[in-house]
């Protein structure tokens, strides 16, 4: 089968298994790949593909994994955290910058880099209720590669 192409505007946040992404995935129905994994699944591929307009959530810290939706998030609100992000990291001291009541950034200086810490909180189950909020330690990442990456998704959004 050919690799299904997903699309959307992504920040990354962190390094090999150990991270947070927040992404509004779009997978595009005209592709191949959807069409024959649409056909396997017995639906559309317009059904496959989906809406592309939901924001997730994704986090790993090594033994464990996690992704929840964001149903009730918009673009604005995905910008504006990456822009509280990239105007905090501007400013050059330790901060915390929230997206809703989700994802937590903690950051403080270090070197020619920033040492980050996010802290997700999934939606609470209307069968399980609240999952346990998770600390992510996503270790020291370079403050260029962090404001490039910002500007990226930022631009992504626009």
């Amino acid at each position: 089968m050919s690799p299904i192409v997903v699309e959307g505007p992504e920040l990354f946040l962190g390094a090999g298994d150990v991270y947070v992404a927040l992404l509004r995935p779009k997978i595009d129905p005209a592709d191949p790949g959807v069409r024959l994994a649409a056909e396997q699944a017995g639906v559309t591929p317009e059904e496959f593909a989906g809406s592309g307009d939901v924001w997730t959530l994704m986090y790993e810290d090594g033994p464990g994994h996690g992704e929840f939706e964001l149903p009730g998030a918009r673009d604005v609100e995905a910008d504006g955290f990456a822009e509280q992000l990239q105007a905090a990291l501007a400013a050059g001291g330790p901060f915390t910058v929230e997206a809703g009541d989700f994802l937590g950034i903690d950051a403080r200086p270090a070197a020619e880099s920033w040492r980050l810490t996010a802290r997700v909180t999934p939606p609470e189950d209307e069968e399980d209720g609240a999952a346990a909020p998770r600390t992510v330690e996503l270790g020291a990442l370079p403050a260029a590669q962090l404001l490039a990456d910002l500007e990226d998704f930022r631009r992504a959004i626009a």
